[in-house]
């Protein structure tokens, strides 16, 4: 089965959410395949379903200042943050084509993220009773989804670069007791993003069983012209 795999670079959340409502749209009438689109959010924080909005505790003029966006929006899960340094992985797969299995579709994810980190030498786990990935006991990947019709949205955030200091001011995925990390405060270095997709990619093809074909989104418009809103 072939995927496009689409890279949006930088965008506001906003943005890339109204790209995913679109894409998705498109998929459940069968006029685009599965695509998994990647991205580097600006600076925000989004609440899933499950938020408690008191892990929220910058205040409005906080985030005004800072120039940080929140949204409350459709995925599972509860409060995190997205910004520079970070990828975001957004699978929009029609999963029925795969199983109908939310849970394992889930653990799926988090395979693929935790062989990626082993790519890069890093020994990532998952925590039993919480979805995500995990180093020791700080967490280097959230994930929450939404799954409508047996399509997926929304998708997973690795912290590559990222400035872990936006987190201080939420309680990530409502959980008090642990930490976040980087692959930067792991390994002491930075890490061409680029470097990190390319894995990420490859695991998923060997997790999920498909071919991935890179598309730009300028190539994506083109193909699909006559379909897109």
């Amino acid at each position: 089965m072939e995927i496009f795999s689409l890279n949006l670079g930088k965008t506001k959340f906003a943005d890339a959410w109204n790209f995913q409502k679109e894409i998705f749209k498109l998929r459940e009438e069968n006029s685009i395949p599965d695509v998994l689109l990647f991205t580097e959010h600006e600076n925000v924080y989004t609440l899933g379903k499950a938020a408690d909005e008191n892990h929220l505790l910058a205040s409005g003029n906080e985030l005004q200042e800072k120039n940080i966006d929140c949204f409350s929006i459709d995925r599972g899960g509860d409060i995190t943050y997205h910004g520079p340094g970070q990828i975001v992985g957004y699978p929009i797969l029609k999963l029925s084509n795969y199983y109908e299995d939310i849970h394992r579709y889930l653990r799926e994810i988090e395979e693929v993220i935790i062989l990626t980190l082993k790519d890069f030498k890093i020994d990532a786990k998952r925590n039993e009773g919480f979805t995500g990935v995990w180093v020791g006991d700080e967490k280097i990947c959230a994930i929450g989804v939404k799954v409508s019709k047996w399509i997926t949205m929304h998708g997973f955030a690795l912290n590559v670069n990222t400035d872990l200091s936006f987190f201080d001011r939420i309680i990530p995925c409502g959980i008090f007791h642990q930490g976040i990390t980087s692959m930067e405060k792991i390994l002491g270095n930075k890490i061409e993003l680029q470097k990190v997709e390319e894995k990420i990619i490859a695991n998923f093809e060997k997790i999920f069983n498909v071919n991935s074909k890179k598309i730009s989104k300028e190539e994506f418009h083109s193909q699909f012209e006559s379909v897109l809103l």
